[in-house]
């Protein structure tokens, strides 16, 4: 039996939190401290330290055979970008082990393994060198990636004045194309315009499929996820909640949305934003503002966003919300700037309650979850939480009876359908469209 060339065993990996770092200075920073506060080291003898432990992994165990596509889910702060680091080596585990069996490339922020002073074309060199190959081989590779990263009018340009999108255009082309034996790929390619994240998958797709090449890819895109890899590990506060089919971890990771109820109220101490306004509570409601986790396909759902402006916000200033898949994919988005009533006039200090009504027949079943924001375009963001509420949307009755079939599609509307017969017409009733 062939041995795995991914092989993670018992990983771990401790932050400290908090704590003083005046025995690890250096002595530069120890001279300075000792110049501006001589006293300092005396106040230090009669006052306690703290220390508090994060551990952002914690025995993560798993093995990835060669040739295989495995993606890496979880909630923020589970741990997925902490264990890339640490199989990249760019991070050192506190404990455990990994095995690598082959050359690594990674691509985990925007710019990492590039100097930012050297040409496109000079890091191009840079990073073949790093992965061990000879400068003819990069260079029998040279045209394809500047042909697939499409920025052969600046490849003679420092990248530190490239765009994000050109960074990772650049990035991801030499990662693909110089062929290491395992590519990591975090959500990185999310900077990327559209076009351009399916000319990756498209690729990442190519080089496991046909090079046996070995991908790992975090995303919080479902769908990419289930498209591109046969396997998946989802990660729960940095340890492993699942491995299994990526249809399976998916089905596990969607189900888990429903656990963030259809109410969130922050404490006044917690309260998300900034001395100019704070988010106090979301709620999911039916018509009579009671609230709901589940509603008919039939009906309609509000969203509610609590908020104080602790100063006068100036005309302008709006909230809003994105809807979401389970897979990511976005539904819609709105903002309470079409109000006329608001939209020109500042908004005074106190508390505001901001709604917004989704009609019935309009969402199709499912689980949906609701990102919510405010902000001063283009001056700065107020507030924003990710996932903060969700609601299923159920069909209980309707077209078909109680118990109709699921139609296909993001969205369900009930469409107004008319039928013609000779030379007459009339408007047939409403009717649900494929």
């Amino acid at each position: 039996m062939p041995l795995p060339i991914i092989s993670v065993e018992n990983l771990s990996k401790r932050y400290l939190i908090g704590h003083k770092r005046d025995a690890q200075d250096g002595l530069r920073h120890v001279l300075e401290n000792a110049l501006r506060n001589p006293f300092q080291k005396f106040r230090q003898r009669n006052s306690s330290s703290t220390q508090e432990e994060f551990w952002a992994l914690k025995d993560v165990s798993f093995d990835v055979a060669d040739g295989e596509v495995i993606g890496i889910i979880g909630r923020n702060g589970a741990g997925k970008s902490t264990l890339l680091k640490i199989l990249s080596r760019i991070t050192e585990p506190t404990s455990g082990r990994i095995r690598l069996r082959g050359r690594v490339a990674s691509l985990l922020e925007v710019g990492t393994g590039f100097h930012p002073d050297l040409t496109g074309r000079e890091n191009i060199y840079l990073n073949g060198a790093i992965l061990g190959m000879s400068r003819a081989e990069i260079r029998s590779r040279f045209d394809e990636i500047v042909a697939f990263s499409e920025v052969e009018k600046y490849l003679d340009t420092p990248v530190k004045r490239y765009s994000s999108g050109m960074y990772v255009r650049l990035a991801f082309a030499v990662a693909a194309h110089l062929e290491p034996e395992i590519l990591i790929v975090d959500e990185v390619l999310a900077v990327g315009d559209i076009a351009f994240q399916k000319k990756c998958l498209g690729k990442m797709e190519d080089i496991s499929k046909s090079g046996g090449r070995t991908v790992l890819f975090v995303s919080h895109n479902m769908a990419m996820i289930t498209r591109l890899c046969g396997k998946a590990v989802l990660l729960q506060n940095g340890s492993v909640a699942m491995i299994d089919s990526a249809e399976a971890v998916v089905s596990q990771y969607i189900l888990s949305f429903g656990e963030t109820g259809s109410e969130k109220v922050w404490p006044e101490t917690e309260r998300p934003g900034n001395n100019k306004a704070r988010l106090r509570a979301v709620r999911v409601v039916d018509a009579e503002g009671r609230l709901v986790s589940a509603v008919d396909i039939r009906r309609p759902v509000w969203i509610e966003l609590h908020y104080e402006a602790l100063e006068v916000l100036p005309p302008g200033v709006r909230t809003g919300l994105r809807l979401f898949m389970p897979d990511g994919t976005v539904v819609f988005s709105s903002a309470d700037t079409a109000n006329s009533q608001w939209r020109q006039k500042p908004r005074q200090v106190g508390q505001y309650v901001s709604r917004c009504e989704i009609p019935g027949d309009l969402l199709n079943e499912g689980l949906y979850s609701v990102t919510i924001a405010a902000d001063i375009p283009f001056v700065e963001v107020l507030f924003f939480q990710e996932n903060v509420v969700s609601f299923q949307v159920e069909q209980t009755g309707g077209v078909g009876g109680e118990h109709a079939e699921k139609w296909l599609g993001v969205v369900c509307p009930a469409l107004n359908w008319e039928i013609k017969f000779s030379d007459q017409s009339r408007p047939a009733s409403i009717l649900r469209g494929y």
